[in-house]
């Protein structure tokens, strides 16, 4: 499946930051290009646009998994804007990431999909996996799966863990207690603005 693989700062500079993204901070606080510093006057369309980007590539996904997350929280009962926050913050690959087993989500799905992380005991290597309350996410039980993440857990992508996730280091197995709150979602995004944007194609 196409993913960005481009340059990340570029992506950081125009969108603000995105932890999940990357570690980088941009030097420059304007956007890249010829016209960065002395941009026109954004049009609610463009607004509604770069949030919906900002989503789009902090966790990584493509249009079409976008959409269908957006249909999918449009389903649920409650504020579809957090239901979706709610959904992507719950992929495996998110929960990885706000383990501290990870530096960024990029490097998550890495682990997830090369089967270095179990679900309950078993290996799962889908990174799109929802995590439900009560289920238990571990490092697999080899060495290398092992020197990966204890590696990565000595410069976390992020300091705070979460309050729906605990997780022990020196056993490598975290927990996910519940469902993440909005206040703890990582990402500086208006989620109103993502809905408004495809309430005209989803």
């Amino acid at each position: 499946m196409s993913r960005y693989r481009g340059p990340r700062l570029r992506v950081t500079r125009r969108l603000g930051d995105l932890p999940g993204l990357s570690r980088k901070s941009a030097r420059r606080a304007y956007p890249p290009g010829q016209h960065g510093q002395n941009r026109k006057k954004r049009s609610e369309y463009a607004i509604r646009l770069e949030e919906k980007q900002k989503l789009r590539f902090n966790y990584g996904l493509t249009e079409k998994q976008l959409l269908r997350y957006v249909r999918k929280a449009r389903r649920v009962t409650g504020s579809t804007g957090q239901v979706l926050l709610q959904l992507l913050e719950m992929r495996l690959d998110n929960t990885v990431f706000r383990m501290g087993m990870a530096p960024t989500i990029p490097a998550a799905r890495q682990l997830v999909n090369h089967g270095h992380v179990t679900v309950n005991g078993r290996p799962v290597n889908i990174a799109s996996y929802q995590c439900r309350p009560g289920e238990e996410i571990a490092v697999r039980n080899r060495e290398n799966s092992r020197k990966l993440v204890e590696a990565n857990l000595q410069y976390p992508g992020l300091a705070n863990l979460p309050n729906h996730l605990e997780f022990d280091k020196n056993k490598m197995q975290g927990k996910v207690n519940g469902v993440i709150e909005r206040e703890w979602v990582a990402l500086q995004i208006n989620e109103l603005l993502v809905v408004e944007y495809y309430s005209r194609q989803a």
